[in-house]
C-alpha cells in the first residue's frame, strides 16, 4: 500500500479568553467518514485507489480550545486489498491491516499543523515533546 495523496478540506482553531477550570486535559480523536473506491483513468495501471474521508480533533478541556481537522488520504493498494477494505466498511470498521497505516499518516501530517497553530494561539502542546535532561547520581 503506497500513499498518492493527503490533503486538508477544512482547518479549524479556537481558544477563549482563558480556561474556565483549574487544569487543561488535552482530548485527540480521529472520525473515519467514508473510504470508498477511487476510479483512476491511468492506462495500464494495475493497483486500485482507495479515498479516506477522515476527522482529527483535539479537545482541551473547559472550553477552552478546540483544533479541528478534516482532510482525504489517497491510498494505492492491489484489488483485493481493495476489496477487503471496503466489505469491511461495509460494517463502519476499518480492516485492521489498513488502519495503522492509515492513523500514522493522519496523525504525521495533522499533529505538525496542530504544533504550528498551538503556537500561534499560545495553546498548550498536545503531545509530549523530546526533551533533555541532566543525569543525577
Amino acid at each position: 500500500m503506497k500513499l498518492i495523496g493527503f490533503n486538508f478540506s477544512k482547518i479549524h482553531a479556537e481558544k477563549a479568553e482563558k480556561p474556565s477550570g483549574q487544569s487543561i486535559n488535552v482530548k485527540s480523536n480521529i472520525d473515519i467518514s467514508n473510504i470508498y473506491e477511487v476510479k483512476s483513468e491511468f492506462i495500464g495501471m494495475k493497483e486500485s485507489l482507495v479515498g479516506v474521508k477522515f476527522t482529527y480533533t483535539i479537545d482541551y478541556s473547559s472550553d477552552f480550545a478546540k483544533i479541528d481537522f478534516e482532510g482525504t488520504v489517497l491510498f494505492s493498494t492491489t484489488p483485493k486489498e481493495l476489496k477487503e477494505i471496503l466489505n469491511t466498511w461495509k460494517g463502519k470498521k476499518v480492516h485492521e491491516s489498513f488502519k495503522i497505516p492509515l492513523f500514522n499518516i493522519i496523525l504525521k501530517k495533522s499533529n505538525i499543523k496542530a504544533l504550528h497553530l498551538e503556537e500561534e494561539l499560545n495553546l498548550p502542546i498536545h503531545i509530549q515533546m523530546p526533551s533533555i535532561k541532566s543525569e543525577t547520581k
